[in-house]
This record gives structure tokens, sequence and C-alpha cells, in this order.
């Protein structure tokens, strides 16, 4: 099987969210806040996905920033929930971001941004950062009213780019996110962004790294290792 389009994560994988940490300290005196949001926004899209609550990313992202203020006893003023929430539309890419995905696309592979972010907020978080000429093209779940770890949004991402599910990869720095790809058929690469343990119960993907460059050569082994594997099957 030819395996030529990769799907990357956005939020984390190939953003950082780094840029938001002045912004929480701002506001709730905390940088650390910042996990902790972005940690409630992924349980409440999850729920979404789960019970089937139509939402979409951003909706959920400013419910999360009232919800944790109001834990916190803060008043959070609209400026700046606005704030931060245009800040997460115009977060700098990882630094390894260009060099690794310029490499795979000389290797013949497509790029492809894969989010549970809104077509308009992912497109608009690529050209910010600067990412328009290193990925092919752009793709959101919203379509499905669901998000990923939802099977249906993996196979909608498959459905869309015409391939099979199980010709594609998705590279993500949540292993929550490369278990649903893995449960749904596709493979996977996961890169530790974060330095924090895999979660031990989840589908762990062969491609494992602390860097984007290094996760790339290993796809770029792992895949020539398979085909040359399937040429021996088939006496080429």
């Amino acid at each position: 099987m030819t395996r030529d389009t990769i799907l990357f994560d956005i939020n984390e994988t190939v953003l950082n969210l780094s840029a938001l940490k002045p912004k929480f300290e701002h506001v709730f005196g905390d940088e650390s806040v910042l996990g902790l949001w972005f940690s409630s926004l992924l349980h409440s899209s999850t729920v979404c996905a789960v019970t089937g609550l139509k939402s979409d990313f951003a909706s959920l992202a400013s419910a999360m920033l009232t919800n944790i203020a109001s834990r916190q006893n803060i008043d959070l003023a609209e400026t700046d929930r606005d704030d931060i929430l245009a800040t997460l539309a115009n977060l700098p890419a990882h630094e390894d971001i260009k060099s690794a995905l310029t490499t795979l696309r000389k290797e013949g592979y497509r790029t492809v941004a894969f989010s549970n972010s809104s077509l308009a907020l992912i497109t608009k978080q690529i050209k910010n950062a600067g990412l328009e000429n290193v990925f092919d093209d752009v793709i959101s779940v919203e379509e499905t009213g669901s998000f990923k770890p939802d099977p249906k949004v993996y196979h909608f991402v498959a459905n869309r780019l015409a391939q099979p599910v199980s010709s594609l990869r998705l590279v993500a720095t949540h292993d929550w996110d490369t278990h649903g790809a893995m449960s749904a058929g596709m493979l996977a690469a996961y890169i530790n962004r974060t330095n924090t343990p895999y979660h031990p119960a989840y589908l762990k993907p062969s491609v494992i790294a602390d860097d984007m460059n290094t996760l790339v050569e290993k796809i770029l082994k792992d895949d020539e290792s398979e085909q040359g594997q399937v040429e021996m099957d088939f006496g080429f």
C-alpha cells in the first residue's frame, strides 16, 4: 500500500501554545492555568463527541475560560477573554515544523492540517504562522458535527481525501488523538511536546520522537521498510 499523505494535528502539535502563557499570567496570575484550560477544552469537546452535542471549538474555548475563571473567583473581562481567543488564532509554529514538513513534501508526501477547530480558524492559524507553503490541504472536523477522537471524523477525512483510512497516518502530540486515529484504522506518529508519559492503556504508535525532524526521519524509514516488505511478499 502506498502511503503518501500525512495528517497533522494543529494546536500544540504544530503551533506553540506557549504564546498564550503571558495572557494567562495576566488574567489568572498563573501561566500554568493555560494547561488546565486546554485540558478542559479537550474534555469538553470529547463530551460533545460522545453525546452528540453540537458545538464548535471556539465556543467551547470561550466557555471553558469562563468556567475556570468562575472556579477561581475571577471576574473575567470580555476584553481579556477576547484577547486570549485572538491569540489562539495567532500562535507561532514550533521551530521544527517548516523544515520537517518541507522534507516530507520533497519526499513526495502530501501534508494535511487536520484539526478540531473550525476551517476558518485553522486557515487563519496556518496563514498567521506562515505555514501556507508547507501544507497541501486544510481540513476541519466541523462538517461532521463532532470532534476527534470520534472514529467518524477520521473516516470523514479519509473520504474527503479519497483514500482508504489505512493509507493515512496522523501526527499528534495528544495520545488520545493518536489512539483515536489508530482505533479507526489509521497509522499514527506521536511527538512528545509536553514530556508526559503516554497513556499506558491507549494504542501506541511505533513512531515516537521528541522533535518533528526526528519524527519525520522515523516515518520515512517506517514507510520505506513497509514498502520493502510488500515488494518481498510479492516477489518484486
